[in-house]
Order: C-alpha cells, then sequence, then structure tokens
C-alpha cells in the first residue's frame, strides 16, 4: 500500500505513523513549577540529538505544564523508564490540574538535582539533568508553526544505578528499558545483541 500524508487515506482504523517511527524512547520528564510545584510526565517523542555536546529534546503537543516550568525555571530532567517501574510511569501520564504532583499519585521517590533544581525519580536506574538550550516550534512544508512545542536541553550531569553496570558497560538486559510503540504499544529492550560495524577493505 502507498498513501500521501496531505490526504492521510490509509485504510486503516488508526494512522500507522508512529507505529512506523519505532521503538521511541519514553521521556520521562521531571520539573519543577516557580510555584514550588512537581511535575512528573511522559512524552513518547523524545531522543537524544546529538553527543558533543549532550543534547537531547522532548517535544510536547501543545503547552503542557512541562513545557510551561521548563520555560520559567530553564531546566528539567530525563529519567530511564525501566519494566521494573513501567507501571508508575502510566500512572504519572494522568491528567491533573497544575500542581498536582505526579511524583505522589505514582507512588515515586522525588529527589532534587545535584545541579539543576528539578526533581528526579529516585527509582530509576539513570537520570539525566538537563539545562534548556531551545524551545521551539517546528514549521511544516507550508511554513504554519506547529502545535507542537519541542524543548532541547543539554545534560550537564548523569545519575546511574550502579546495579545495572557489569563489566564497565551498563547492561541493559539488566535495565530493561521500556520503549513506546504505536498505538498503546509498548516495548521492552533487554533483548540485547551485539553488532560491530564492517572495516572498509
Amino acid at each position: 500500500m502507498f498513501y500521501t500524508t496531505d490526504s492521510n487515506r490509509h485504510g486503516l482504523a488508526h494512522d500507522p505513523f508512529k507505529a512506523i517511527v519505532a521503538p521511541r524512547p519514553i521521556g520521562w520528564i521531571g520539573s519543577k513549577g516557580r510555584d514550588g510545584s512537581l511535575n512528573l510526565s511522559p512524552y513518547s517523542f523524545f531522543n537524544a540529538v546529538s553527543d558533543r555536546p549532550k543534547l537531547v529534546m522532548f517535544s510536547s503537543a501543545g503547552r503542557k505544564d512541562s513545557v510551561r516550568n521548563v520555560e520559567e525555571t530553564g531546566v528539567f530532567t530525563a529519567n530511564l523508564v525501566s519494566r521494573n517501574i513501567v507501571e508508575k510511569m502510566n500512572h504519572s501520564s494522568i491528567a491533573v490540574p497544575y500542581g498536582v504532583n505526579e511524583f505522589e499519585l505514582a507512588g515515586l521517590t522525588a529527589r532534587t538535582g545535584k545541579l539543576v533544581d528539578a526533581p528526579y525519580v529516585g527509582e530509576a536506574f539513570a537520570v539525566l539533568e538537563c539545562r534548556v538550550t531551545e524551545v521551539l516550534q517546528p514549521k511544516g512544508l507550508d511554513g504554519e508553526v506547529s502545535e507542537n512545542i519541542m524543548v532541547l536541553g543539554q545534560v550537564v550531569g548523569i545519575h546511574i544505578d550502579e546495579t545495572i553496570i557489569r563489566d564497565g558497560r551498563l547492561d541493559m538486559a539488566l535495565a530493561r528499558p521500556v520503549a513506546r510503540m504505536g498505538y498503546m504499544d509498548y516495548s521492552e529492550g533487554s533483548d540485547v545483541f551485539e553488532m560491530l560495524r564492517p572495516k572498509a577493505p
């Protein structure tokens, strides 16, 4: 099958776009408002952008609480979602009024970053502390600004639970990271295999 995205006439029960761009790491974003309120929200559009400098981004459909907070404070955390806490991640996605603490709702420990004044998930195997570098709204081919808001942040500190370190490397089979698929589907990344790059002749 083939279809153009301007009409989006794919004939399927649900739009397959996000199922194709998968698996995607989950941006479990911890932030703090100017009023001191804590927020924890998962985003399915999240990824690393570069290694030098270490940049990550998450994209929000509209100006949600996380975006408001990072615009006010300039900092956030990105918390690794593992299989052992995936249900708590899902619970933190509940739609609640601004100021409601999702850490408490999900039964998670909120800890304050060492370098940034933003909360992180104490139970997470790994956490990135980030400072905002850009907040922007991307444009489409027609020049129209998207309703989505993209936040880019530079990683300034990294927490790692040493229980997932083996032979000097993070062992993802131990961490069991969870990724977002399409629809309401998720996948677990513990089935790890190594493949070396080929050498030029």
